[in-house]
């Protein structure tokens, strides 16, 4: 009899014991690289996976985009130049060379759709062939003349009645469902982007949506479980994408950036364009108050002498800022609205990307999308220097986690098939399939 027993007071129930450790992540070991495309800079990592099944990152190499504009390819020698000085930095720190890369998406225009599949099944057992088939079949149905298929992701399975299956293998049933996200983008978009790795001496391993990446990178697990939006601020364009119950739902692009309120600056004001990012980052605001209408600035004007500079207040920069990042959310805003997702869409909103830095663009975002916000940070990767750990490196962090298996659905085998080659092959091909 325990102490308290003795003294008439009720024994407390045993301990629990501890829960189990968590199964090991099915992750590449690596080296494994990736390529972050933007219009403003293009960044570079090298990264394996540690024993205990963290990301370490071996190598960095950043440059300033060129060739690139709207995060599509412009000039392929200016293009391969920049890709070339961010793979050799990356490549000399981490003493490795690259083979083959995963490189973000965020040209082509991308869209996204969701598909509703189904796949008999005969009251068998669920195979591998049978969930690669359904796939197929949602890929077959996206097809649309000039654009390719990026992602064809499933968001959930159901095994006749039985909806919510996360992996139907080994179920048996009649009817195997899933309801498939499908992204896809211009295919001369696509081709060019390959072009320009492909003169660099790389293969692209695999195109990765760019906010699919930087969520995976900022949104903690809860945020993805229960419905969260990632917004990628970038320079050329401004990319969204929506997760819920753990996968990613929609995504979408609308074509301004951080570039387009450079430009606004460096147009209103007359002066040259590095000019005008400077005075953004130093003295760039979303809201006025009376010391900026005291606090005057020197902006040097374009085709004028070194020491000849107009006299303006620090709030003219701040008028010209928000009206354009007004215009951005309010196009998010209406993206979200017309994809129709309801209660997965209005969970809380991060912010991501090197535009998100500016002060004042988490309430500017609250007020306009009606949600909360909260600024992303990457964050889970060792080795990883101090200038590569800000939000301006969400997408390029979230590739590397890509690249190693992170994010996968049915990590453990391969949902893409090639097409069958010959009568022969086709034959073998739908026997496999139905016996």
């Amino acid at each position: 009899m325990n102490e308290i027993s003795r003294r008439g007071g009720l024994a407390l129930p045993p301990a629990m014991p501890p829960d189990p450790p968590p199964r090991a992540r099915n992750l590449r070991a690596g080296p494994f690289g990736v390529l972050d495309i933007g219009s403003t800079k293009i960044a570079c990592l090298i990264g394996r996976t540690d024993s205990d099944g963290a990301l370490r990152a071996l190598g960095s190499g950043l440059t300033r985009a060129r060739g690139v504009r709207g995060g599509g390819i412009t000039d392929l020698e200016e293009a391969e130049r920049a890709i070339r000085a961010a793979v050799a930095m990356a490549e000399e720190m981490a003493d490795y060379r690259l083979r083959t890369v995963t490189v973000n998406l965020s040209c082509g225009q991308p869209e996204s759709r969701l598909f509703n599949v189904q796949w008999p099944v005969g009251s068998r057992q669920v195979t591998d062939a049978d969930v690669r088939r359904v796939i197929s079949e949602g890929r077959a149905r996206a097809v649309t003349k000039g654009r390719e298929t990026i992602h064809s992701l499933p968001v959930t399975f159901s095994v006749d009645e039985t909806v919510g299956v996360a992996d139907p293998r080994g179920h048996h049933c009649d009817v195997l469902s899933a309801r498939l996200h499908v992204v896809d983008a211009l295919s001369m978009a696509l081709r060019n982007l390959g072009g320009a790795v492909s003169r660099c001496d790389l293969e692209i391993s695999e195109v990765v949506c760019a906010p699919f990446a930087a969520g995976l990178s900022c949104l903690v697990e809860d945020e993805r479980e229960l419905g969260a939006t990632i917004i990628d601020m970038g320079g050329g364009t401004t990319s969204l994408a929506v997760f819920f119950e753990g996968q990613l739902l929609h995504t979408a692009q609308v074509p301004v950036g951080g570039q387009h309120v450079t430009r606004d600056i460096a147009g209103v004001l007359s002066t040259p364009i590095d000019n005008a990012e400077r005075l953004k980052t130093l003295y760039g605001n979303v809201h006025a108050c009376q010391e900026d209408e005291r606090e005057i600035l020197a902006v040097q004007l374009i085709g004028e002498e070194d020491h000849q500079f107009a006299k303006i207040p620090r709030s003219m920069v701040i008028g010209i800022i928000r009206p354009r990042l007004e215009e951005t959310f309010e196009m998010v805003r209406d993206r979200l609205d017309g994809a129709g997702l309801g209660r997965a869409a209005g969970g809380r909103v991060v912010l991501t990307g090197g535009a998100c830095q500016l002060v004042g663009v988490r309430d500017l975002a609250s007020r306009i999308l009606d949600r909360p916000v909260r600024l992303g940070r990457p964050a889970g990767i060792r080795g990883l220097p101090e200038s590569a750990s800000g939000p301006a490196f969400a997408t390029a962090t979230g590739l590397l986690s890509l690249a190693a298996g992170e994010g996968r659905t049915l990590h453990d085998m391969q949902l893409e098939t090639e097409r069958p080659r010959g009568l022969l092959s086709r034959i073998v091909e739908f026997l496999r399939e139905r016996v």
